[in-house]
């Protein structure tokens, strides 16, 4: 909704997206003085349309906008970002449906890389329902021994210190320093923070001559929640941009495929069970 440029760069990125992998996307953009009654009528809709098999809502909305009711409000059949109290649930006993698309990269990305996670020390900075908690959730699935981190944690860095895996969500610029990993650990950064304070920027970059020039002919650049420093420490660790990113639209992609399954198949099972019901049942009924 409303003109956010970060929001029309990520819906650009999907919408390409689908056009590269043949499948149709439909944008909805109304205007940023929505009510909650208005979006909640839009994804009604959405809902009833047998045409439409995913429907995400670009975050953030505007403010007068109770996001939680219009999250809770897609069918879960239909949630391709895995955000539905439902869909949690399932992730949270063990029986995953549609999967909160970051996390799901994540561990895509562990796995293609090689990374062992079963019987690992995985540690993950921040606590939210996008990222966060279903990321902790898919590590222990997996057999990781997870210890999840936020803004109240003691000694953050030392706790951060004992893991093999370590996942920064934390949306803090260049938090998570070398001090905070361990030498050879596994780092992967979620997080995209926009720089565009040249101080800043040196002080990120004083090592890396090719982004802090990139900077400086940009006038900002992306840093994510890991220090470039990190990577002097880490056995393996994920880049910002082009590390995360990419996946979580990946995964994005392979939810809505998933939906488009399950629901055809969950449809075609209804209408075998109803040609079967007897008519003088249905009479009697």
């Amino acid at each position: 909704m409303g003109e956010n440029p970060a929001s029309k760069v990520y819906v650009s990125s999907k919408i390409a997206a689908c056009e590269k992998l043949g499948l149709a996307s439909i944008q909805v953009t109304p205007a940023a003085t929505i009510t909650t009654e208005e979006l909640l009528a839009v994804v009604e809709e959405l809902n009833r349309r047998d045409d439409v098999d995913g429907i995400l809502v670009q975050l953030p909305l505007p403010p007068q906008v109770d996001a939680k009711k219009i999250l809770d409000a897609v069918d879960p059949a239909k949630d391709v970002d895995g955000f539905h109290p439902m869909n949690v649930g399932h992730l949270v006993a063990g029986r995953p449906t549609l999967v909160s698309c970051t996390p799901a990269g994540v561990m895509e990305i562990l796995k293609r890389s090689g990374i062992a996670v079963e019987g690992a020390n995985a540690v993950v900075l921040g606590r939210s329902d996008i990222v966060g908690k279903p990321m902790a959730l898919l590590l222990m699935h997996a057999n990781a021994t997870v210890t999840i981190c936020h803004s109240n944690t003691r000694d953050l860095a030392e706790t951060t210190r004992r893991g093999d895996i370590v996942v920064a969500a934390m949306g803090r610029a260049a938090m998570v320093t070398p001090e905070y990993i361990r030498a050879g650990a596994t780092v992967i950064d979620v997080g995209i923070n926009r720089v565009t304070d040249a101080a800043q920027a040196a002080k990120y970059f004083a090592n890396f001559p090719e982004r802090l020039a990139g900077f400086q002919a940009k006038g900002s650049t992306l840093v994510g929640d890991v220090h470039p420093e990190v990577a002097n420490v880490a056995g393996a660790i994920t880049p910002v941009p082009g590390g995360v990113g990419p996946l979580t639209i990946a995964m994005l992609m392979s939810n809505t495929v998933k939906a488009a399954r399950l629901r055809a198949t969950s449809d075609g099972r209804l209408r075998s069970e109803a040609k079967k019901i007897p008519v003088a049942a249905t009479a009697k009924n």
